[in-house]
């Protein structure tokens, strides 16, 4: 079996998992007879190559193999977003989600989003919908899950000062109007990123992978000196989806 076939126990450090086959990879060498004998591989890719947009360990997989997989080490924070105006956003937070190991992505408002950003993460990504605020939070409430609003609002807290809760939702506003007034009330903290330059604001996309990257750097046990965790999964406590 080659390496791209290895089986994998869990998340690697980025340091040392890099990737080699961004183009993509061609038919398995050798032929049927040299197929793996693994259910997780797709007769199909292995027969014709594997150019999705997926990271070297689950190459040759099927769809539903990688999303199983990454079942089993998700991060325990959620994501959410504001969709009233087709926000074209929310395609690249997917992204963003699915490469910091999200749960899962929540969209509150219009079912519609443009999935152009997502760039096909979105069929390995849990994603919800609500119909409003009151809906998310009723939901977060039921599953034990602080909403943590990220704005440049009066009286928020500066990214590089919060503590992130190991279990929470990151709750972000639409391009231009920001988070509603609803959606503020219902946080439980508000952060902001900081800014150095002469712009009031970030696009959503890029606030949430600012996000999603300082909770990763307080909380994930991938990195050095970060906080072990007890056991690879999702959380103790069944989501109520």
């Amino acid at each position: 079996m080659t390496e791209n076939a290895e089986p994998a126990d869990g998340p690697e450090p980025p340091a040392s998992h890099p990737e080699r086959t961004t183009a993509g990879v061609g038919p398995w060498p050798g032929g049927p007879e040299a197929w793996p004998d693994d259910e997780r591989f797709d007769p199909e890719l292995l027969e014709h190559g594997d150019s999705r947009n997926v990271i070297d360990r689950y190459r040759y997989w099927r769809m539903e193999a990688i999303v199983a997989d990454l079942d089993e080490h998700r991060h325990p924070f959620h994501v959410a977003i504001e969709n009233w105006q087709h926000d074209m956003n929310i395609g690249s937070i997917v992204r963003s989600a699915n490469a910091f190991g999200a749960d899962t992505v929540h969209i509150v408002g219009r079912r519609r989003w443009n999935k152009r950003g997502a760039m096909v993460t979105d069929r390995y990504q849990h994603v919800q919908y609500h119909a409003d605020v009151a809906e998310l939070a009723a939901w977060a409430e039921a599953n034990g899950l602080p909403i943590i609003a990220i704005d440049n609002v009066p009286g928020c807290v500066p990214v590089e000062t919060f503590a992130w809760p190991e279990r929470c939702i990151m709750l972000f506003g639409q391009e231009g109007p920001g988070l509603t007034d609803e959606a503020v009330a219902a946080a439980e903290a508000v952060v902001e990123i900081t800014q150095y330059g002469s712009t009031r604001s970030i696009n959503a996309s890029a606030a949430a992978a600012v996000s999603m990257f300082s909770w990763v750097t307080q909380r994930s046990a991938l990195v050095p000196g970060g906080p072990s965790r007890p056991e690879a999964g999702r959380e103790s406590a069944p989501l109520q989806r």
